[in-house]
């Protein structure tokens, strides 16, 4: 299955792949400060793809670890999609709140709170849990 979605301007897009629903995909709602400031709620499928396109100027935000970027649309300021490089692979997390199908992810929505977790703890938790990302650059 395709699940289509893209900043609130278009600016970045994403094509999410994955053969499962999203009932066995789910939703977590992150309670962390800046997910919950921005209403944030996330999927990802380690054995599906995510292919995201920047045809826009887009903005990097590190925080805590500094792990992981969150891309930032920086003409609407909408974040649709987290990397980070493990063992040199890219791997993503999506917003659902930006998939066109984002009403049905967010049905199953649960929330998730990570605070405390180790590092190496999370790089294994993202590195088995996260989908592989590939990043098409058109600026």
């Amino acid at each position: 299955m395709h699940y289509a979605g893209a900043c609130h301007c278009g600016a970045l897009t994403l094509d999410f792949r994955s053969e499962k629903s999203p009932a066995e995909l789910g939703a977590r709602t992150c309670q962390c400060s800046f997910c919950q400031a921005h209403g944030a709620s996330w999927t990802s499928d380690p054995e599906g793809n995510v292919d995201i396109t920047l045809d826009g100027p887009v903005s990097r935000y590190r925080f805590g670890t500094k792990t992981a970027d969150f891309l930032v649309c920086a003409n609407c300021g909408v974040v649709p999609v987290v990397v980070s490089e493990i063992e040199g692979q890219l791997r993503g997390v999506i917003r659902v709140n930006c998939l066109e199908e984002s009403a049905i992810f967010l049905a199953q929505a649960a929330p998730m709170d990570l605070d405390g977790e180790i590092l190496d703890s999370r790089l294994d938790r993202r590195a088995k849990g996260w989908t592989p990302a590939t990043i098409k650059d058109k600026n």
